[in-house]
């Protein structure tokens, strides 16, 4: 098998990694290996069936038509009878179904295979969950479209374009309801279910925080899911050890320098891509301002318990934020254009993105119409959307057709930043913490809770004029809160 011509402009690939290894049996179209040129990464499946003997090593490059590797097709017929039998032994007898990529959304072409939760040779049901698949949007759950015995072409951690092999299922039709299991499905020892070893959303964060593999932890909840008290205990165990360790080393002793290594996910892969892109293709510039909070402040310690009461969700800075850029947005339309090829698109209507650091990175699901929403619902869609990204359940829809978006590095402890543009959109405000600072009022000075915040923006449609302008607007209508409600 010599090097596939990947593109028209592509002279040389590399070798990125061996989905097979050598003396592997392989079958005709099952993924071997990854290539990557320049531009994209290309998976290459076998030419025929046989013994695959690698010629290349991981990173190689090669020239297109180079010698990629050798399948020994001698060997197919013995290896098949060696190999199938035991596999088929028990299994009704029907067609071989192959299951692919599927759809899973207008503008995704490729997907990683995040874990597979059910394991090669592995008996399945119709609609069990199989295996997590991932895009750079979302992560989604594939289930089995035939019931009989997994075999896995695509390991954890390949990408794959919609519409490539996955994984087959031996056996094809769904078997008869009186049919017993397979002997395969009996004599293996039982299996974790899809929630064992699988940390909640609490329990995550702690692991996160704490550098603890939720893979060294043992989970107590349901069906093995690692639970907050068990992220907790955790902790508690791990850092026991360290502290005896240090008592008993000497005091010239060195502390330990360790190192890990984790592939990028495929949602960090894109965003690392379309954030360089920003950078490279925008005008992007970045104006600044402050705003005194202490009337939203005060107005939030005067209502907050009356408002929690009668709409059951909390009263936040984020409604304040969003309604004053709603407002703002009508008024300065231009912040919420966007550019598409050689004409500017004015939308009428504000969809704002609101960035929420989830587990799998950061993503910005979308507040739409929020210049017509109330402050209560504003903090329902909040509460809603950052609570489905912390799962990790966020839909395509979801996440897709803002037109403006916030930020708020302030949760964090940021004094200061200049956010990048949220690609297609034209602008991005900036929140930060709040800081007690002198001020001058009036020929006086006195001490106020001051936030700073910042507009990034697009030079290329939006004016200083309009950028400045928008983001003193803002200023004035939080300083003055009256004016959400009366519209002026």
């Amino acid at each position: 098998m010599k090097v596939p011509t990947v593109g028209e402009s592509i002279s040389e690939v590399t070798v990125a990694q061996w989905a097979k290894k050598e003396g592997d049996y392989v079958e005709m179209d099952e993924v071997i290996c990854e290539l990557e040129s320049d531009k994209a990464t290309f998976e290459v499946t076998a030419e025929t069936t046989g013994t695959l003997h690698i010629k290349a090593q991981e990173g190689d490059t090669l020239e297109i038509g180079g010698l990629l590797c050798v399948i020994d097709e001698s060997t197919a017929k013995k290896t098949v009878s060696k190999k199938a039998a035991p596999a088929v032994e028990n299994i009704p007898a029907g067609k071989v179904h192959e299951m692919h990529v599927p759809p899973v959304g207008e503008s995704i072409n490729e997907v990683t295979i995040s874990t597979w939760v059910k394991q090669d040779g592995d008996f399945v049901a119709m609609d069990d969950v199989i295996a997590e698949i991932e895009s750079d949007k979302a992560t989604f759950e594939l289930t089995a479209e035939s019931e009989g015995i997994l075999r896995i072409v695509a390991t954890a951690g390949s990408t794959l374009e919609i519409g490539a092999l996955i994984c087959r299922i031996e056996g094809g039709v769904a078997l008869a309801p009186d049919t017993p299991v397979p002997a395969a499905a009996h004599a293996a020892p039982a299996q974790a279910s899809y929630a064992s070893g699988h940390a909640s959303p609490a329990a995550s964060k702690i692991l996160d925080e704490k550098g603890i593999p939720s893979a060294d932890v043992k989970g107590t909840g349901r069906d093995g899911r690692i639970t907050k008290e068990d992220a907790i205990q955790a902790e508690k165990q791990s850092t026991a050890p360290a502290k005896a360790t240090m008592s008993a080393t000497p005091a010239h002793a060195t502390g330990g320098r360790t190192q890990r290594r984790e592939k990028m996910s495929s949602l960090r892969k894109t965003v690392s891509r379309r954030l360089v892109a920003v950078k490279n293709e925008t005008a992007m510039l970045t104006t600044f301002n402050e705003v005194n909070m202490q009337p939203i402040i005060d107005l939030r310690k005067k209502y907050k318990d009356s408002f929690k009461d009668k709409y059951e969700v909390g009263l936040g800075f984020m409604s304040f934020f969003t309604k004053a850029c709603g407002m703002a947005l009508q008024e300065w339309p231009a912040v919420n254009a966007s550019i598409d090829g050689d004409e500017i698109v004015y939308s009428d209507y504000c969809d704002v993105s609101i960035a929420v650091s989830a587990p799998k990175g950061l993503v910005v699901p979308v507040i739409r119409n929020a210049e017509n929403l109330s402050f209560d619902q504003i903090e329902r869609e909040v509460v809603r959307l950052a609570t489905r990204a912390r799962e990790n359940k966020l839909s395509i829809d979801e996440m897709t057709g803002g037109t403006f978006t916030i930020t708020n590095g302030g949760i964090f402890g940021s004094m200061l930043s200049t956010p990048i543009i949220n690609a297609p959109q034209s602008a991005i405000l900036g929140m930060h913490n709040i800081v007690e600072r002198p001020v001058v009022e009036n020929g006086q000075v006195v001490v106020r809770p001051i936030m700073y915040v910042a507009l990034s923006y697009d030079h290329r449609i939006i004016d200083g004029r309009e950028s400045v302008s928008f983001l003193v607007r803002v200023k004035q209508l939080l300083e003055d809160p009256t004016r959400l409600l009366l519209g002026v």
